[in-house]
């Protein structure tokens, strides 16, 4: 029931969904137009996901101007009904430890005790805070005292063959009786505090780490909004998570042959992570974005991107596959480079382009 879902998450279900065609593509369904509330999300089809990509196999491509596709749906009930929202959110919660319990999955926990795994999959590293305002700074630096609780939790994950990875089972709900305290949350279009603030940041780390193994991402939401100028960005914009417990989670599974480690640390400016296995993984893999864009419909800026993989021979260093991994559309919440925006009217027509259509320093873009 895609009216139920409340406001703030991110997935909708694909049956609210219609996409906008770009100017000459009449190969999309449905409106030709823009409507005057663009989804705040647009996602992949639901089967783009199961053509990953595979040793000599192409993912799916696209002729068109891939993000020249934005999500339509209905307003829904939950944003017009605010007083519906906390049942909506205890639905989705039931939902959710019902399906944990009935499911059958077998599910990633801790292993103390068991060694270190040999081979090192992928590290990465994030800086804890960011240059803001006096009292948001205040909120950064409780962000730090909820990411080393978070990550105590993730340090020595074992996903072994078979096994499930999810972020809320392994880390718990984020509670003022567990010690965690009030942070930024992004929540329901808008940046608040909110205990167990800051999370999302783990699991931006681990789904960053996980983008590049051959670990199966199954589950992952993004924030429905883009909060913060790129400034200092060092992943794309599009590769972020957000975590709400229960039901908004990041979820990995193992349909591999190798068992994969997950270490996780805080240090006095970085949040730490490492992915290691226990034998050598036989490709890398190169995750960048694509088409990158900011457009104006009415009185409302987009940002809007494509987040690509593509699978690299160890070996020759050559690409063997490549996929397409989401399709990105945020709300902008700061005042982005003028210069970089397009202007659509009502028709999804554009009436300006961007001064540069250039990346290099303008739009961060991470390649690895």
């Amino acid at each position: 029931m895609w009216w139920w879902r409340p406001a703030h998450t991110c997935g909708a279900p694909s049956d609210g969904l219609r996409w906008a065609s770009a100017p000459g593509d009449e190969r999309v369904p449905g409106r030709t137009g823009l409507n005057r509330e663009v989804c705040q999300t647009a996602r992949v089809p639901p089967n783009l996901h199961r053509d990953r990509a595979q040793p000599g196999r192409p993912g799916p491509h696209h002729t068109d101007v891939s993000t020249t596709r934005l999500a339509l749906t209905r307003r829904r009930v939950t944003e017009r009904h605010p007083w519906l929202y906390p049942l909506a959110v205890r639905a989705h919660q039931l939902r959710r430890h019902v399906a944990w319990a009935t499911s059958g999955t077998r599910w990633a926990t801790r292993a103390p005790g068991t060694p270190e795994l040999p081979v090192r999959v992928k590290k990465h590293g994030s800086l804890l805070l960011r240059e803001l305002s006096p009292d948001e700074m205040a909120l950064q630096h409780n962000k730090v005292v909820n990411l080393r609780l978070a990550s105590a939790r993730t340090d020595g994950v074992v996903i072994r063959p078979g096994e499930t990875f999810s972020f809320n089972k392994v880390v718990g709900n984020c509670t003022a009786r567990k010690g965690y305290v009030v942070g930024m949350r992004l929540s329901n279009g808008e940046a608040r505090a909110g205990v167990g603030g800051g999370i999302c940041q783990l699991a931006n780390l681990l789904h960053w780490m996980f983008l590049h193994s051959p670990l199966t991402v199954v589950e992952r939401s993004e924030h429905s909004f883009d909060p913060f100028p790129d400034k200092s960005r060092v992943l794309p914009w599009g590769v972020g998570c957000s975590i709400v417990w229960n039901y908004v989670d990041l979820v990995v599974r193992n349909d591999t042959d190798t068992t994969f480690m997950v270490h996780t640390w805080v240090e006095d400016k970085h949040l730490r992570g490492e992915l290691r296995a226990d034998r050598p993984v036989e490709h890398s893999y190169k995750v960048e974005a694509r088409d990158e864009e900011f457009v104006r419909v009415g009185d409302r800026v987009w940002r809007r991107n494509e987040i690509w993989r593509s699978l690299v021979d160890r070996r020759t260093g050559s690409v063997v596959g490549e996929e397409l991994v989401k399709r990105n559309c945020a709300v902008v919440k700061y005042p982005p480079p003028e210069h970089l925006v397009v202007d659509l009217d009502q028709d999804g027509q554009r009436t300006t382009a961007p001064r540069s259509t250039t990346r290099e320093g303008v739009l961060s873009t991470a390649r690895s």
